[in-house]
C-alpha cells in the first residue's frame, strides 16, 4: 500500500556519510539510507566517502543500490574525503560524477587475499593440526602448511575474476576504455590531482564543491542544507561518565567455546 501523505524533498538535496571499512553492517545502513532517499524522492544525493575500503560483496551492492536511485532520475555526486580507495573508489564510481580534494588518497584499484604460512614455526615449536575435510581444497590457506601449486592456481582465477568485475565497473563509471583503466588499476594510490589527470575523478574541491555541482544539475538551491540519513545512533554508554574505559574493557572482551561447549568469558589485556 503507498502511503498517500509521504514527505517529497524535490526541493532538497539528501546525504550519505560512509566513513568506515565497508562490512556488511555498512552495505544494510548505506541501502536502508538510499531506499528512503528513494521513496522521499530526493532530487540528487551527495554521496561523502572517507572509507580505505572493504569486502567485495559488501562494494558491490551499495554500487548496485546507488545505479538503481540513479534509473530513479537521482542524480548522485560523490565527495572523496581525507580516503577514498579500493571498495571506496568502487562505491564511488556509480556516481554520476565526483569530486575530491587535492590532496585525497584514492585509487588502490585491485583485490588481494593473503594468508599466513607458519608451518616452519609451528614444526619448531611442536605444534601439528591435526584436519578432517570433505575436500582436498577446504583448507586452502591454512596456516600449517605451504600453499600448493593447485591452490595457488584456484586463488588466482578467483582474484582475476573479482579484478576483472572492478576493473569493468571503474571502466563503465568513468566511460574509460577497461584496457586505460588497467594501466594504473595495478593497487597504487594516487592524490586527487592526479586522479583526476587519470580520468578517475570529475573535479577537485570539498564537499561544497559536490553540493555545488550536484545543486546545478537539478537546479536547486546549493545553500539549503542536504538531508543526512544514515546516521548512527549515540549508544547509551557514551552517556556515562568514564565511558571510554569502559568501553575499552569491552572492546577486550571475547568468548570462546572449549573442547567441552562451554562457553568462556576472557579478558584479554
Amino acid at each position: 500500500m503507498i502511503w498517500p501523505f509521504r514527505r517529497k524533498s524535490k526541493k532538497r538535496m539528501a546525504r550519505i556519510v560512509i566513513d568506515e571499512p565497508i562490512t556488511s553492517s555498512t552495505r544494510v545502513s548505506v541501502i536502508k539510507a538510499l531506499k528512503q532517499i528513494e521513496d522521499r524522492e530526493f532530487p540528487a544525493l551527495i554521496l561523502r566517502i572517507d572509507s580505505p575500503g572493504g569486502t567485495v560483496g559488501d562494494s558491490q551492492e551499495i554500487y548496485s543500490a546507488i545505479k538503481r536511485l540513479r534509473e530513479k532520475g537521482c542524480k548522485v555526486v560523490a565527495s572523496f574525503g581525507n580516503i577514498s580507495a579500493s571498495g571506496g573508489v568502487y562505491i564511488g564510481v556509480a556516481s554520476n560524477k565526483i569530486v575530491a580534494n587535492p590532496g585525497t588518497i584514492t585509487g588502490s584499484i585491485g583485490v588481494i587475499i593473503r594468508g599466513n604460512n607458519l608451518s616452519e614455526l609451528l614444526n619448531k615449536i611442536g605444534i601439528k593440526f591435526e584436519t578432517v575435510k570433505s575436500g582436498i581444497y577446504k583448507d586452502i590457506l591454512s596456516p600449517d602448511k605451504p600453499l600448493s601449486d593447485e591452490g595457488r592456481e584456484i586463488l588466482q582465477g578467483l582474484i582475476d575474476e573479482s579484478y576483472k568485475q572492478f576493473t569493468e565497473a571503474v571502466a563503465e563509471g568513468r566511460d574509460l576504455p577497461v584496457e586505460d583503466v588497467k594501466k594504473f588499476a595495478d593497487g597504487r594510490i594516487f592524490t586527487g590531482t592526479q586522479a583526476k589527470k587519470l580520468g578517475l575523478v570529475d573535479e577537485i574541491g570539498d564537499e561544497f564543491t559536490a553540493r555545488e555541482l550536484a545543486a546545478e544539475m537539478v537546479k536547486i538551491d546549493p545553500k539549503i542544507q542536504p538531508v543526512t540519513f544514515g546516521k548512527k545512533k549515540k549508544k547509551i554508554l557514551g552517556l556515562i561518565p568514564g565511558s571510554k574505559i569502559i568501553e575499552k574493557i569491552i572492546q577486550n572482551i571475547f568468548f570462546e567455546v572449549n573442547s567441552t561447549n562451554k562457553i568462556l568469558w576472557l579478558y584479554k589485556p
